[in-house]
């Protein structure tokens, strides 16, 4: 596991190098179902580098990646679950909250979690049952109670019929908590309660390759991530998120 961890970090780390580099003056923007949900030219670069790549370390590994994605996740066999560029509508605007993240899952369970954000070269990772690190550093979940904390929260505009609802949740809250943020990437805010940077995440409705990777990385820093309803959370088809450290 340890040679397949370093060569899929590697891997991540030159993808991100497309993102760092990408040209917007030139870049191909597409629409995809929805209000403000877009792919680039990158996120298919990305995908596909990281498709041909991760398919060379294991090779009996099926890809679900977000951008033309045709497979589905079992609780058998071994996957790669990818988002080339979570928090696609960020990169487009230049603002610096998006990331690579990549899964590997084996039979139901994620066994190993990167998250990449090339912009600050932070590199999140987790093996299941080894602990969670940014770099080299181990990170762990903060200690902090709620009414200390930081909230953060997620809402896409494409999911219209969920916006009420996540507004009124982020300003319950916004009334038991220091503050609140909406990041844009759902990637790095499980990143950010891994870290200790804040105490709780939620989303209403959320991709597999959006959480797969930080779902790890939260558990192996001693947080805890369930569904909003406190169940587990499902690997084949959308669900919600619910992220704390306590």
């Amino acid at each position: 596991m340890d040679i397949i961890l370093k060569q899929m970090i590697e891997i991540v780390k030159q993808c991100g190098q497309l993102i760092l580099n990408a040209d917007r003056t030139t870049m191909a923007i597409d629409a995809k179902e929805g209000p403000a949900n877009f792919v680039t030219e990158y996120d298919k670069k990305v995908q596909q580098q990281l498709e041909t790549e991760l398919k060379q370390i294991v090779p009996d590994a099926r890809f679900i990646g977000e951008e033309e994605n045709t497979n589905t996740a079992s609780n058998k066999g071994k996957y790669f679950i990818v988002d080339p560029i979570d928090g696609t509508t960020n990169f487009i605007k230049d603002y610096h909250m998006s990331c690579i993240s990549v899964a590997l899952l084996e039979d139901g369970e994620v066994k190993i979690g990167i998250i990449y954000n090339p912009y600050l070269d932070e590199m999140f990772w987790a093996v299941k049952g080894e602990g969670a690190y940014c770099n080299d550093r181990r990170i762990h979940v903060s200690e902090q109670p709620l009414s200390n904390g930081l909230v953060l929260f997620g809402a896409s505009p494409y999911n219209q019929e969920l916006h009420k609802k996540s507004f009124e949740m982020a300003y319950d809250f916004f009334s038991q908590a220091l503050d609140i943020r909406r990041s844009g990437s759902a990637a790095l805010d499980l990143c950010s309660i891994a870290a200790g940077r804040a105490e709780l995440y939620f989303e209403l409705r959320l991709s597999p390759w959006d959480y797969a990777a930080g779902s790890l990385l939260v558990q192996e820093a001693g947080g805890i991530v369930t569904t909003i309803d406190g169940e587990a959370l499902c690997f084949d088809r959308p669900c919600s998120v619910l992220a704390k450290n306590r």
